[in-house]
């Protein structure tokens, strides 16, 4: 399964961006959908997540109250970033996966990644 993110960019600190990714066909219902963010030198990091089934969605403390994470039709999901700062500069992932966790060993599909750049 190919995922493809898309809609990274450079923005300016409190600015806002929506990174969209695709899937090949329709996301079934048991799918967790998430995104996950990898600056230079560090690890990759859970950010948001969706149960496709239910709408459900969890994210992670740094970016609570700024990213939304929501479906938008029956094979994307987006994810609507906002009040960004710099140190939300990284590559961003979006993945698929079956299990309700932030830990990216769980997600089995991963998109390319799009490069998201917030200047001070």
């Amino acid at each position: 399964v190919q995922l493809q993110a898309s809609g990274g960019g450079l923005v300016q600190a409190g600015g806002s961006l929506k990174l969209s990714c695709t899937t090949p066909g329709r996301i079934y219902s048991s799918a967790v959908m998430a995104w996950f963010r990898q600056a230079p030198g560090k690890e990759r990091e859970f950010v948001s997540r969706i149960r496709w089934s239910t709408g459900r969605t969890e994210s992670a403390d740094s970016v609570k109250g700024r990213f939304t994470i929501s479906k938008d039709n029956y094979n994307t999901v987006s994810l609507q970033m906002s009040s960004l700062r710099p140190e939300d500069t990284a590559v961003y992932y979006c993945a698929r996966g079956i299990q309700w966790s932030g830990d990216r060993r769980d997600y089995n599909y991963w998109g390319q990644g799009t490069q998201v750049t917030v200047s001070s």
